[in-house]
């Protein structure tokens, strides 16, 4: 039980830290909370949450099937180094090149709050391997079972934590719009110190599996 609550709070925190950075996704719940209302915004959320559900769920079948043969356990730690990596470069660079301009709503075609949700949150490239990447991290480090009691709490805490900082966007991003660059280039430095941490443990990790 102890694994479970570590597993569904690791992936909540991982997924809801991810989802913080002004972009795409968030910052068009933010602007269907304005021109909608609140409910459409939250039905936005709901619709991106889904849709990284689902991403999360490829990523569980991508790192299983993996993980089947035993041999494979230190090249998913080599896999999960340069994700988190290429990661950690990703989201520096990003905080860095932080436009000084206040972040401005994306333009989109008018459609449905929850499937608007769904087809934004399917452009976005980097769930599938960031989940893919924690997935095998979390493996190695013994919170991850592929049980299916593991892999459902996986998918649902991953999408909840999207859905929860959607939420936020939705109603308070009038609170912190003033300081959304500050806060913007400041998330993706902790996202890319995040990376770095993991990247550390998971080298750590793959040279203890190289001296035995």
């Amino acid at each position: 039980m102890q694994q479970l609550i570590f597993l569904c709070g690791a992936t909540l925190i991982a997924a809801f830290v991810a989802s913080l950075p002004p972009g795409l996704l968030n910052m068009n719940a933010a602007k269907t909370s304005v021109e909608k209302g609140k409910k459409n915004g939250v039905t936005f959320g709901l619709g991106v949450g889904l849709m990284v559900m689902f991403q999360a769920y490829l990523a569980v079948r991508i790192s299983k099937f993996l993980t089947r043969n035993p041999e494979v356990i230190e090249l998913l730690m080599q896999l999960a180094l340069v994700i988190f990596g290429i990661l950690a470069i990703f989201f520096f660079v990003k905080g860095k090149k932080q436009p000084k301009d206040a972040m401005q709503f994306v333009e989109g075609k008018k459609r449905g709050s929850f499937s608007k949700g769904i087809f934004l949150a399917a452009l976005n490239l980097l769930t599938i391997p960031y989940y893919a990447g924690l997935n095998t991290f979390f493996h190695t480090q013994g919170l991850m079972n592929y049980t299916i009691l593991d892999e459902v709490i996986f998918i649902i805490s991953a999408g909840g934590g999207t859905f929860y900082a959607m939420y936020l966007y939705v109603f308070y991003f009038d609170k912190m719009e003033n300081n959304t660059n500050k806060f913007s280039k400041n998330a993706n430095y902790i996202l890319s110190g995040l990376m770095v941490v993991l990247f550390c443990i998971t080298l750590f990790k793959l040279f203890l599996t190289n001296e035995t």
